[in-house]
């Protein structure tokens, strides 16, 4: 899965799970401000992440995460240790 894909998958569930706009998903734009994440929903989002790419992540992972770009970079990352 090149990065595009990783982004549109992405964003597909973010804007059906946390009814998002899509046009407020931009690389640079606060994951935590534009999602309105509370805790409840990290863990929302965890489960996502894990039932749309079958990898897992904890709470360290989100340490630095602050922009979406960061966070696709996260997974992509999360892939590429999963299939190495």
């Amino acid at each position: 899965m090149n990065k595009e894909e990783i982004i549109k998958k992405i964003n597909g569930f973010l804007v059906d799970e946390f009814e998002v706009d899509n046009d407020d998903i931009e690389p640079d734009a606060n994951l935590k401000d534009t999602l309105g994440l509370d805790s409840l929903d990290y863990v929302d989002l965890v489960v996502s992440i894990e039932s749309n790419f079958g990898v897992k992540l904890v709470e360290a992972d989100f340490v630095g995460i602050a922009t979406f770009q960061n966070f696709y970079d996260l997974i992509e990352t999360k892939l590429k240790a999963k299939t190495a």
